[in-house]
């Protein structure tokens, strides 16, 4: 019986060894997990503001502010695991029913591919985290369509489809935002030089040397030609003049040298001006004069689109050659409890889903005009059994991020100096870098994969 107890302790004393064994490897497992995850964060805690009482406005109508710098990213969810980011192979990832721009804003652990730090040509405004704002949540979701997978951009194919090619960013400051998040998103592979910029750099061209690729933003905010009155921060001191039947040279000079260009109306239709059209004056938006039709800003838009389309038709029937054309629906703007001059604000700080949010009255009458136009001047451009004109439409998926815009952190550190009560200008139309319109970067690489003349 002694015997049997000697062996009995010493078997228990060699289980106590090996379970003492396997506790410290799942320790240093776990230690191990700890510093890998902390790899996904990627923004410099210098730029996220200084720690203090920021004046930030408080959401209470949106779940609890975003995590701490030190805290994980969301959880992959069953849907995000479904979508594969590292290949871009259409017959997989794109079926011809699929609408890519129907879908959810589903978290993504791993956030952008460049951060306010590693590229260099964020300009101020957009630059949200070295400007001090506190949260950083909006940067960890991608949009994931409902019938089909969206890979993420893939830089370095990019970049390949588009060696020795040129491509237009033709519009506004949205336009100019836009260009911004590509050259972010390609600078891991090759970072732009900048060749060309006009004195105001409202006009700008960059080159990939390496690729031979250029890219460009051309500043048309009408796409007409337009005598405008005001200052750099919107003061106006006269109406506009725009003329609805003559498109604007600035982009029509360039237009047939280009292999692809992306163009949009917006948010300048909404300004009051006075609208010409065979050089006479034939009405008016907001010009506050009785003796002067009033036409809205409607009929100002679909005759400057329809304009637009005329020419890419008549160029194209002409020369026998145009660029790949991507017409881009208008951004919506988030400003609640006012206007950007009014004392509206954004502070949002999570993705709306659908049926959260509805498109308001102005968006929607300039989405009409949108539809109704592209859909007039769409057989002007088949080609066969090519289309060299797509519609690119995130009107409603960036409707669903409001949580993307700088609000008051368009200036740097806004509240410095002043008080929690102080009034500042917010930008609700505009998104932060990295943000939101990355994702429109992944839905043009889709786009241009799909394009049969690749």
């Amino acid at each position: 019986m002694k015997q049997l107890n000697s062996s009995s302790i010493q078997r228990n004393n060699t289980f106590s060894s090996i379970f003492v064994k396997f506790g410290v490897c799942f320790l240093f497992l776990g230690l191990a997990y700890r510093l890998f995850s902390s790899s996904f964060v990627q923004f410099s805690p210098v730029l996220l503001g200084d720690g203090g009482d920021t004046g930030l406005p408080v959401d209470t109508t949106t779940p609890p502010p975003p995590r701490l710098l030190a805290e994980p990213p969301p959880e992959t969810t069953d849907v995000d695991r479904l979508v594969s980011p590292a290949s871009h192979n259409a017959s997989q990832n794109f079926t011809e029913t699929c609408d890519l721009f129907t879908g959810e804003w589903i978290p993504d652990p791993n956030g952008p591919m460049y951060t306010n730090t590693t590229c260099r040509t964020i300009e101020s405004p957009q630059n949200c985290m070295k400007n001090g704002r506190p949260d950083f949540d909006y940067v960890y979701w991608r949009w994931k369509p409902k019938d089909c997978n969206l890979p993420k951009f893939d830089p370095k194919k990019f970049l390949n489809i588009m060696r020795y090619k040129s491509l237009a960013f033709i519009g506004d400051s949205i336009m100019r935002n836009h260009v911004q998040s590509l050259l972010c998103m390609l600078s891991p592979v090759e970072e732009a030089v900048e060749i060309y910029h006009d004195k105001t750099y409202r006009n700008r061209r960059w080159s990939f040397p390496t690729h031979h690729f250029t890219v460009s933003v051309i500043w048309s905010p009408f796409l007409m030609k337009a005598f405008t009155f005001e200052d750099d921060n919107g003061v106006s001191t006269g109406l506009i003049k725009l003329h609805l039947d003559e498109v604007d040279p600035v982009w029509t000079n360039a237009y047939e040298d280009l292999d692809y260009v992306i163009i949009a109306g917006g948010k300048w239709f909404l300004k009051s001006a006075l609208y010409y059209e065979n050089k006479t004056l034939v009405g008016c938006h907001n010009c506050h004069n009785e003796n002067i039709t009033q036409l809205g800003f409607g009929y100002a838009y679909e005759k400057a689109l329809s304009s637009t389309f005329k020419f890419m038709a008549d160029s194209k029937k002409e020369k026998n050659k145009t660029p790949f054309i991507l017409f881009r629906t208008s951004a919506p703007d988030h400003f609640e409890n006012g206007e950007w001059d009014t004392g509206g604000y954004c502070n949002r700080s999570r993705p709306f889903k659908m049926g959260e949010i509805e498109i308001n009255d102005t968006d929607e009458i300039m989405r009409r005009v949108e539809l109704g136009e592209f859909e007039r001047a769409y057989s002007s451009f088949n080609d066969g059994e090519v289309s060299l004109m797509k519609m690119f439409d995130p009107t409603m998926l960036s409707l669903l991020r409001p949580d993307g815009h700088p609000g008051v952190y368009r200036e740097f550190h806004p509240y410095e100096g002043k008080g929690r009560d102080a009034k500042i200008q917010n930008d609700c139309l505009h998104w932060c870098l990295p943000g939101p319109i990355d994702s429109w970067n992944d839905l043009i690489m889709e786009m241009l994969v799909k394009d049969s003349k690749l």
